[in-house]
């Protein structure tokens, strides 16, 4: 009898099996690996650029008002003395805690102008208007500078504009000498919008617009037709379209026909959602910042007569 197999025991077709299996499956998943190579390569190659233009866009989104909204100029280089005028170097505060500056340069009428300037400079670059406002219609003014602006602390955000208009309104009528139902809000431009805001909520005397524009989002459409985007970075920032249908104080919208920033279309624009009583005024040959001048007896016209229909 011939000795036993010392491997006898070993089940030999079953493991045979067994490892033809196993070398068919990592062939298998060796194929596998290689066929996944150029497909994970594939969308390497559209989601490195996708996640890069996605941090791109958020950051733009989040520097959007930083980059494309506000200019302030920190030095007040003219005041309404230059201009031969009395007034008052006004200081308050906003209730996040900021410190705004502003003048108050008094007039000949019980009538005041409350004054929001545009996104460019300071309070010291209007003061050639200040002191033609002052000299042709005699109203008392109050003009402030945004957080970030000029004298004022911070730095400048959409809801900044908004505390810091309730703050100027707040710190205005608590002067003994205005009379409340007097006042006028008087805005430029990106101040336009910022007035309808304040307009909402604590209605004036009157409303003055110049050179508004509907909406920001409008604004970065026209600014930049080739940037698809443009209109989703500006967000509802400054949605003064949907704020002035819910606006009831007499309403006048003056415009320069050649505005080069904010087409007269948008002043126009703002017009039409505007509620009784409203007035538009087209100014010929003014452009955006000019209507003051360039504008000449139309333009003071149209805010003297405006003012005296508000007494009747």
């Amino acid at each position: 009898m011939s000795p036993a197999n010392p491997y006898s025991w070993w089940p030999r077709e079953p493991v045979v099996k067994h490892l033809r299996n196993e070398l068919v499956y990592h062939r298998s998943n060796a194929k596998a690996n290689t066929k996944a190579k150029p497909r994970l390569q594939s969308i390497l190659v559209f989601a490195v650029p996708a996640v890069v233009l996605g941090v791109v866009l958020l950051t733009l989104w989040a520097r959007f008002e930083k980059m494309f909204i506000f200019f302030p100029d920190a030095d007040v280089a003219y005041t309404p003395e230059m201009v031969g005028l009395e007034y008052q170097d006004v200081y308050f505060s906003t209730e996040d805690g900021h410190t705004l500056h502003g003048w108050y340069v008094p007039g000949s009428t019980d009538i005041t102008w409350l004054w929001f300037h545009g996104n460019g400079g300071n309070i010291g670059h209007r003061v050639e208007e200040i002191g033609q406002i002052n000299r042709r219609l005699g109203v008392n003014l109050f003009i402030f500078d945004y957080r970030g602006y000029g004298n004022s602390s911070g730095e400048p955000s959409e809801g900044g504009t908004y505390s810091d208009a309730r703050a100027a309104r707040q710190y205005l009528l608590s002067q003994t000498d205005v009379a409340p139902d007097k006042v006028i809000y008087f805005g430029r431009s990106l101040g336009a919008a910022v007035s309808l805001e304040l307009a909402v909520e604590h209605p004036p005397a009157g409303l003055i617009l110049v050179s508004p524009f509907s909406s920001l989002k409008d604004m970065a459409r026209i600014a930049y037709p080739r940037l698809p985007l443009a209109g989703w970075l500006a967000g509802n920032r400054y949605n003064s379209l949907e704020r002035i249908a819910r606006v009831s104080s007499p309403t006048i919208i003056v415009h320069g026909e050649q505005d080069e920033v904010v087409p007269v279309a948008q002043g126009q624009k703002l017009h039409q959602a505007a509620n009784e009583p409203k007035h538009f005024q087209l100014i010929p040959g003014a452009g955006h910042n000019d209507t003051y001048t360039a504008g000449g007896s139309i333009y003071w016209d149209s805010l003297t007569e405006f003012m005296d229909t508000l007494d009747k």
